[in-house]
């Protein structure tokens, strides 16, 4: 019971420490977006903007450009080929807006390219859907029934494991297109010298949140690893 004791409180230490961390960088990111959403770009141009001539830049056809509800909801959605912008980024014409658009852009450069990293990362996709339904419960029950049936905790383990390698995969992802869109968005004179780092500067607030994701995802599944191999030993 003591045992069980000290890893609750192991548990809730990775917890509160990477939910403070993830909150800290989500506002630092807010902030950061807030503020670039003030500065213009040149040539007036949108986030859709941005994203359409990306596209046509660099010869890939059959992405749709669309607009989406809420903040920071951007993304690229492979399986039916369109850059979803949220409502500011879509119609805003700004150093934040350019910078999304350019970088969910990237990810369909990508898709269109082949992109190692982005292969991998949707063939996980459905094998991470799977695992998220089930990682809760089998988890509890490993951890209740450790002493006696301790191969429960090793079945969540390995569904965790999965989520937590989806977690480690998508930071290339992300990190590859920020590069892209940082590269086009200079050489296409959507940014210059001055603005350049701005953009820089987001795409890299944006890119901590996932690298808190993956680190806090690790550090748990160590967690639960050590769990079991003690009561392994015992």
């Amino acid at each position: 019971m003591e045992t069980m004791f000290l890893h609750n409180g192991t548990y809730w230490i990775i917890f509160i420490v990477f939910m403070l961390l993830s909150w800290l960088v989500s506002a630092r990111l807010k902030s950061k977006f807030r503020t670039y959403s003030k500065i213009p770009v040149a040539g007036g141009m949108t986030g859709r903007d941005v994203a359409e001539k990306m596209l046509r830049d660099n010869g890939v056809t059959g992405v749709i450009v669309q607009s989406v509800q809420g903040e920071l909801t951007d993304h690229y959605n492979p399986l039916k080929k369109t850059i979803n912008l949220s409502r500011d980024v879509y119609s805003g014409n700004s150093v934040a807006a350019a910078a999304v658009a350019a970088h969910e852009t990237g990810h369909a450069l990508q898709h269109a390219q082949s992109y190692a990293w982005l292969n991998m990362r949707s063939k996980l996709a459905p094998v991470v859907s799977f695992s998220s339904n089930w990682i809760q419960w089998v988890l509890i029950a490993g951890l209740v029934l450790i002493n006696s049936r301790p191969e429960i905790l090793l079945v969540g383990i390995v569904l965790f494991a999965i989520t937590t390698l989806f977690s480690i995969i998508t930071l290339p992802v992300e990190i590859n297109a920020s590069k892209r869109a940082l590269v086009w968005l200079a050489s296409a004179g959507i940014t210059y010298p001055d603005t350049y780092g701005k953009a820089r500067d987001a795409l890299k607030w944006a890119a901590y949140t996932y690298i808190i994701a993956a680190l806090g995802s690790l550090a748990t599944l160590i967690y639960y690893i050590m769990i079991f191999m003690g009561a392994r030993d015992r």
